[in-house]
């Protein structure tokens, strides 16, 4: 298993960690099979989505803002109950098939670090199987 860790600078916010998980299936070598990209927290998540247009992610965090706002009378004293549920809906990992030491992912497919809870130091956890 492979780890790296990003560094948050907002509250929410979409970091492409595509080429930091490349770098992480390289460095195992010609692997072929499917690697897992897990993040361990309960406040950021991990999604695969378009690349291309940055649009895509502010409109992305711009819909959970307004469907989970952050200041709804949630119940969880540390008063980051919005970041638990975006999390929940975004999940902590996914999952890419890995041929001949490469990602398979689509054209305009990256792999997103989801921020939730920021700014914060986030682990990143790679490994195929």
């Amino acid at each position: 298993m492979r780890k790296f860790e990003i560094r948050t600078r907002r509250r929410t916010d979409m970091i492409d960690i595509t080429a930091k998980v490349r770098e992480a299936v390289r460095a195992e070598g010609n692997a072929s099979g499917i690697c897992t990209v897990f993040v361990p927290h309960t406040t950021a998540g991990v999604t695969i989505n378009e690349n291309a247009d940055p649009d895509v992610q502010r409109d992305i965090l711009a819909e959970l803002k307004k469907v989970i706002p952050f200041d709804d009378h949630y119940a969880h004293r540390e008063g980051n109950s919005a970041a638990h549920i975006k999390t929940a809906l975004t999940g902590s990992s996914v999952q890419v098939i890995v041929e001949s030491g490469s990602l398979c992912l689509g054209t305009w497919q990256s792999i997103f670090l989801c921020e939730f809870d920021g700014g914060r130091t986030r682990e990143v956890w790679v490994k195929i199987t």
